[in-house]
């Protein structure tokens, strides 16, 4: 199983940043599929969801207008769209793989993640 996240980079704030996450078909095309964000000195904290199938979408409230997640089943791959970049969006960002095509927010509820990209926003 892999997870291949690219993407990131090195933006100014009000910038924008499109990651891209391409999984292995089998494990990933009836799962739902998710970004998460790690911050030096801080936890990995969920950023946002998408269901099986793309229908539904969650997002945490810090990114909620801001950030975009869509999928593409026939390529296994799901991106992130980020918008208005805030100093505060810098971390290492994750895409993770469900147990299940629907998914709460909780770490366990993913069993597989890529190796994460560096996403930097100056001030």
């Amino acid at each position: 199983v892999q997870l291949q996240a690219s993407g990131g980079g090195l933006v100014q704030a009000g910038g924008s940043l499109r990651l891209a996450c391409t999984a292995s078909k089998r494990t990933s095309s009836n799962n739902a599929m998710a970004w998460f964000r790690q911050a030096p000195g801080k936890e990995r904290e969920f950023v946002a969801s998408i269901s099986w199938n793309g229908g539904v979408t969650d997002y945490a409230d810090n990114v909620q207008g801001r950030f975009t997640i869509s999928r593409d089943r026939a390529a296994s791959t799901v991106a992130l769209q980020m918008n208005s970049l805030k100093p505060e969006d810098t971390a290492v960002y994750y895409c993770a793989v469900s147990r299940s095509s629907f998914t709460g927010r909780g770490l366990t509820n993913f069993n597989y993640w890529g190796q994460g990209t560096q996403v930097t926003v100056s001030s």
